[in-house]
């Protein structure tokens, strides 16, 4: 992929032709001179196309500078009609009338659909965007075909037949050209003006918002949710609220995901939970009447002060991960009535930061998305140790020890390649080079290391490729809906509604299946970067015997296997301070930014006698994540419903307050904050 500055000289490029092309086109139709005024028009229109299909950014700075397409197009046209009236002596101006006047009935056809396609997005923009559920009742259909809702596109395609008719017009002075060609054009545009009239009928639009909050309501009455999973966030942090979803899905009761941004509904993992997106405030303040008792946060955003405005909810802080660092001590943590943490570590490391969090708010669940990673067992039988390197990102604050893959990443991969036994597997953090740009850069040249390594160690692949291939289609039929592209949110609504029975039954055994083949299907001791959404990191777990990373919340979750693993020190303190500051360290190995010391490591993993840090290891799990008895699930499930009891009971006291405060034959509201609550399923 090109870079930014590499971009500068086509988008000049790019720009210098379009400006050139209508200068020579005007004069080309003063002089006027048939060939250039051709030729202008011709270069002229692969311009756009070109910004059309590879330069689309440049389309927001022609507009800015008021030079848009429309504005363009008709100048296009406009300078072909003076041309064609400035060649030959006779009076043109009667010939060419009846063109010109389409000419003008043609933009205005574009103007009147543009009008109507604002119309019909308004009336397809509904308060509340669902997944999993089934949504008919709001009168749901297919979206409007996507040229319609692209004014630039548009124009183009519609207005090409008479930019058309007009060159052969110029060409060979026949005007039936030119009217023909705008003849077309008029009949494209009544076409796609009579698509979106069909879709204002009352029976092809979607319910009114009033309607949809009203079916909302009643949705919310009928499914009766428990509890639920609050995300806000920017499209990189889906994986956020992501590595909540399966845990969720197991807790008991009815479970709901409660998104505040449009486009987060696409970028939720597979998920069988119904998800409800509420982008309005107003809209959100309805779940306070819902059966609705505990919303569980995976990360702070500044619209999470909205939904703590409900009285009827308990709110807890569940994070996204736990690490040494300072942002999993975040003072907005005080906002919420409770604090669910992994283990006794976190619990101290909110009482040494001193952020307003009350010890007795704290709530030690373990991980739960930890009970699929697998136990050591010890080292591979097999020929090659698999070595994960799994660097976090820079971050927000420039610290220089975020992150090892500035200061210490080429040297560590390195390191690894040189030793002919090791495998790597090299998957690193997806926001790496959002911030800082010399991450991104230095990413760029592990994954040339890794490349060039495996030119060298080229091997053949094992012979059930077709197995994997096969298994991939069958787990994307189930975890993916066939949608068009060009589909909106209604369309995705309608085509996205309650799974089938046992389809999270069928995508568990499928991943397991798709995970075996997987490694299967690598040649032996090939190198891997890995950044699909598969395999997940906790896979990559379970066929490491090395983990090497950064202080983050993978090490903590690392440590759920017992395994060996490692740190980078890029923080520029000394060893023995780095361990104190960060406990996550004080049970693996400390590299420095040259990686010195990679042979023993390796020579330590390999032997597990030499491993002088199994017993440390197995300390600082039970100080990070718990007991393993009873699992991290089950106790997640047992806070769950303690909290629910808890909203329950503080429902019931508000209830019984406002009852003594009103008189009995004063109507009012607030007496039916406690909505019938379901029966918990067997």
């Amino acid at each position: 992929m090109p870079t930014p500055l590499s971009r500068i000289p086509t988008r000049a490029l790019v720009t210098a032709l379009l400006v050139a092309a209508f200068g020579a086109q005007a004069v080309a139709a003063l002089r006027p001179h048939v060939p250039l005024l051709l030729a202008s028009t011709l270069v002229s229109l692969a311009m756009e196309g070109v910004l059309y299909r590879w330069q689309r950014g440049m389309l927001s700075v022609f507009a800015k500078s008021h030079a848009d397409i429309t504005v363009r197009h008709v100048l296009r046209d406009l300078l072909l009609v003076v041309g064609l009236l400035r060649l030959g002596e006779q009076q043109r101006e009667t010939l060419y009338a009846p063109a010109v006047a389409g000419l003008l009935a043609f933009y205005a056809l574009h103007c009147a659909i543009q009008a109507l396609s604002v119309l019909v997005r308004r009336i397809r923009t509904l308060p509340v965007i669902t997944r999993n559920i089934d949504a008919s009742a709001l009168r749901l259909s297919p979206a409007p075909p996507q040229l319609l809702r692209r004014p630039g596109d548009r124009l183009l395609v519609f207005g090409l037949p008479a930019t058309a008719g007009l060159l052969t017009t110029a060409a060979i002075d026949d005007p039936r050209c030119a009217a023909l060609g705008i003849a077309l054009s008029l009949g494209l545009g009544l076409l796609g003006l009579y698509d979106l009239l069909v879709r204002l009928l009352p029976s092809r639009r979607p319910v009114t918002e009033q309607e949809a909050l009203n079916w909302l309501d009643a949705w919310l009455a009928e499914y009766r949710p428990t509890v639920g999973l609050y995300f806000s966030g920017g499209a990189a942090s889906a994986y956020q609220a992501n590595m909540w979803l399966e845990p969720l899905a197991q807790l008991e009761g009815r479970p709901l995901i409660v998104l505040r941004e449009r486009f987060m509904v696409q970028k939720l993992a597979p998920t069988d939970i119904p998800v409800l997106c509420l982008p309005k405030v107003s809209t959100l303040m309805r779940l306070e009447q819902s059966s609705l008792q505990v919303l569980i946060h995976p990360s702070n955003s500044g619209k999470t002060s909205q939904v703590l405005r409900i009285p009827t909810l308990k709110h807890t802080f569940v994070n996204h991960g736990e690490s040494d660092k300072l942002s999993s001590c975040n003072p907005y943590a005080k906002a919420y009535d409770e604090v669910w943490v992994a283990g006794p570590a976190a619990r101290e490391r909110y009482a040494l930061a001193e952020v307003g969090v009350e010890d007795k708010d704290v709530v030690e669940i373990g991980r739960p998305q930890l009970d699929a990673v697998q136990p050591y067992e010890g080292p591979s039988d097999g020929e090659w140790t698999t070595v994960l390197y799994a660097p976090t990102w820079e971050g927000w604050d420039g610290n220089p020890g975020n992150t090892s893959v500035i200061e210490a990443g080429e040297n560590v991969v390195r390191a690894l390649l040189a030793d002919p036994g090791v495998r790597l597997l090299y998957k690193p953090h997806p926001l790496t080079g959002s911030v800082d740009p010399r991450a991104g850069a230095a990413d760029l040249r592990i994954r040339e290391l890794i490349r060039a390594a495996n030119r060298e160690r080229s091997a053949q692949r094992p012979g059930d490729s077709a197995a994997l291939a096969s298994l991939t289609e069958e787990l994307d039929r189930l975890t993916t809906t066939d949608v068009r592209a060009s589909a909106d949110q209604v369309e995705r609504m309608l085509l996205q509604g309650a799974p089938e029975p046992g389809r999270a039954e069928a995508v568990a055994r499928a991943t397991a299946a798709w995970e075996e083949a997987y490694w299967a299907s690598l040649p032996p001791g090939e190198h891997q970067v890995v950044t699909a959404a598969r395999p997940t990191l906790y896979a990559c777990f379970n066929v490491a015997d090395l983990l090497i990373s950064d202080v983050s919340s993978v090490i903590s979750d690392f440590l759920a296997s017992g395994k060996p693993y490692a740190v980078a020190n890029t923080s520029g303190l000394a060893e023995d301070v780095f361990r104190k500051a960060f406990p996550t360290v004080r049970a693996g190995t400390v590299l420095t930014p040259d990686a010195a010391g990679m042979p023993e490591l390796l020579d330590a993993v390999r032997h597990p006698e030499k491993d002088e840090l199994v017993e440390a290891r197995a300390e600082l799990k039970r100080h990070l994540l718990g007991p393993d008895e009873p699992t991290s699930q089950e106790r997640f499930n047992t806070a769950v419903q303690a909290l629910c009891a808890a909203a329950q009971e503080h429902r019931t006291r508000m209830e019984e307050r406002l009852a003594a405060e009103l008189p009995p034959d004063i109507p009012d509201q607030r007496r039916s904050v406690t909505p019938q609550q379901p029966a918990r399923p067997a």
